[in-house]
């Protein structure tokens, strides 16, 4: 298969390398990632300014862009072809709850699902001592399993896969997102010349613990397996605001 990759770590993630590195033995897999970090961008499209792409090496290319820019260019001026598949990751971190929203990691693949494309984004539940070579091989086995069992139109999956080695992974849990809790807060400081300026942040590390969500999954040594879509419609919702909001003659 055709396999292109992506992230928002950039070009020179470990987790990238891992997965190329594992992929290739058995597909044709071309990479394009941003030059740097663009995490927490979520599905930024850069419209105003011109977009660089340099060669780092065959078929590896960092780009001045999003990961979003990244999956467009890549199936838009790159590739010798449409992909069969598309992965963003390995993300070094989780993609969890809400953070879905925020993520750059998954936004490159909502990008991929947009272009008609099977896509999933991957990412490391870790802070630390990351088992990316454990984690590129379950990716790979999620890969074959989709080969055969195609995903849904409009559809692309987000995984998330525990820290640990693959032997102690006890399977694969399919989910829904989970919600966690954030202490976010602003943090304002005073630069060299008196200036203010601000950082955003905080504690992101509690959840609600509830079973059937990518949180739980992970804290059982699961890999979580979220499928999402890309109709927001709340279909449960219609009804109640026809109600409220009625036509015209």
């Amino acid at each position: 298969m055709l396999i292109l990759l992506s992230n928002d770590d950039g070009i020179h993630s470990e987790g990238l390398t891992a997965l190329r590195d594992i992929l290739k033995a058995k597909h044709t897999v071309y990479v394009i990632a941003p030059e740097r970090e663009r995490t927490c961008v979520a599905h930024a499209i850069t419209l105003h300014k011109p977009l660089r792409i340099k060669e780092v090496e065959k078929d590896v290319f960092s780009t001045s862009g999003t990961p979003a820019d990244c999956v467009f260019l890549g199936v838009k001026t790159l590739l010798p072809g449409k992909p069969d598949f598309i992965v963003s990751g390995i993300n070094r971190g989780p993609n969890m709850g809400q953070d879905v929203n925020y993520s750059g990691t998954v936004a490159a693949a909502k990008e991929g699902a947009f272009l008609g494309i099977p896509s999933i984004s991957v990412s490391l539940s870790a802070g630390g001592g990351f088992f990316f070579k454990d984690a590129a091989r379950v990716t790979e086995e999620i890969i074959d399993i989709l080969s055969q069992q195609p995903l849904s139109p409009a559809i692309f999956l987000n995984i998330n896969i525990p820290d640990i080695p693959r032997d102690e992974m006890r399977g694969f849990m399919v989910t829904r997102l989970g919600k966690r809790i954030y202490n976010d807060k602003v943090i304002e400081r005073i630069d060299p010349r008196g200036g203010k300026y601000y950082w955003i942040g905080g504690d992101g590390n509690r959840y609600e613990s509830i079973e059937g969500t990518d949180f739980s999954a992970i804290e059982k040594g699961y890999v979580s397996v979220t499928p999402l879509s890309l109709d927001f419609t709340s279909e449960s919702s219609i009804g109640i605001y026809k109600r409220y909001f009625r036509g015209g003659r």
